[in-house]
């Protein structure tokens, strides 16, 4: 098929040269002329702006945005001008359900079709294939097939769950739909909250096995700083990167970001390339939101969200009532670092 791929980014580039491998005509367009050499290099024909890439593409189009949220709305006013009936417009990003659903009935009005998919894989999904969860029209999630056959991992990515049997549907081989316009979106959203929970559990199990040596170092004594009860109970020194590697051996806590895990500790066992904030791109706020609007309990969730905010200082002025308020009330001095 020929494939308008518009983004060039940590996805886009890959995925691109996995459709590539597969024997797909990529016509590539990115903000960053760089990027879009790289990937003629390997085959892809590269264009200077969108007219020229939807003049490059035959009819009936297909158009895959691989854009940051932000950035998604502005590209499809550009290209609403120059679409034809029967072009169809992927959304790969991590748009918000809402808002595809919104986009879907405004195409739909022109006689354009619009698919949203989210797009799990990352940098890894240019060789483990990317796990791809779709909403839009039928039809035109059919004619989409044989790209998402090229980018999805595969049936044998995974063991088969036992009692499964006759020819893997498209769920095992990496790629589902999920129901009408936004649905692709909407799980993904769901997919990224249960992402940022897991990965919290994993920082936070680590941290403490990174402090079960307390009991060797000193601390202060006085009133503003609670002693450490039994502090012989805590003179381990683990080596964290080799407690993730066994881990990764018939525990039941095993998975691809345990993997990471191992990974990342082994490379740098007290992390001093990082930093201690940590990013949120918006998928974690909008499940919380859907799980408030439905009366789901998600408590693990929300925590891992409202940790990344304090990472970034976005709780210090309640930190400084805090402060403020055991002054006021006790007399309680700060404790200041440094």
């Amino acid at each position: 098929m020929h494939v308008g791929m518009i983004g060039l980014g940590r996805m886009g580039a890959n995925m691109t040269r996995r459709l590539l491998a597969s024997g797909h005509h990529c016509v590539v367009y990115d903000a960053d002329p760089a990027a879009v050499c790289m990937l003629q290099e390997v085959g892809a024909e590269s264009v200077t702006g969108l007219q020229e890439l939807v003049q490059k593409l035959p009819a009936p189009r297909v158009l895959w945005l691989m854009l940051p949220a932000a950035v998604v709305e502005r590209s499809l006013s550009e290209l609403s001008g120059l679409l034809e009936p029967g072009d169809t417009v992927v959304d790969g990003g991590n748009s918000h359900y809402k808002e595809s659903r919104r986009r879907a009935e405004s195409l739909r009005s022109r006689s354009l079709h619009f698919v949203d998919v989210g797009t799990s894989g990352g940098v890894w999904g240019l060789t483990e294939g990317y796990c791809l969860m779709i909403g839009g029209e039928t039809d035109a999630v059919r004619h989409l097939t044989p790209i998402f056959e090229a980018l999805a991992p595969g049936a044998k990515a995974a063991v088969r769950t036992p009692n499964r049997s006759g020819e893997p549907d498209s769920a095992e081989r990496g790629y589902l739909h999920c129901g009408p316009a936004g649905a692709g979106h909407f799980v993904k959203m769901v997919h990224n909250g249960i992402e940022y929970g897991m990965m919290q559990a994993y920082a936070e199990g680590f941290d403490v096995l990174q402090h079960a040596s307390s009991g060797k170092q000193t601390r202060a004594q006085d009133a503003e700083t609670a002693p450490l009860t039994g502090a012989d109970h805590y003179q381990y020194d683990f080596k964290l990167e080799a407690i993730a590697e066994l881990w990764r051996r018939g525990s039941v806590v095993r998975s691809w970001l345990l993997d990471l895990s191992a990974h990342a500790l082994q490379a740098d066992p007290e992390l001093t390339d990082f930093g201690t904030e940590v990013a949120d791109s918006g998928e974690g706020r909008w499940t919380l939101q859907a799980a408030i609007d439905t009366g789901t309990p998600v408590p693990v969730l929300s925590a891992a969200l409202y940790s990344r905010f304090s990472s970034r200082g976005e709780g210090g002025f309640a930190n400084r009532l805090l402060s403020a308020l055991r002054l006021e009330f006790g007399g309680h001095g700060q404790k200041r670092e440094g």
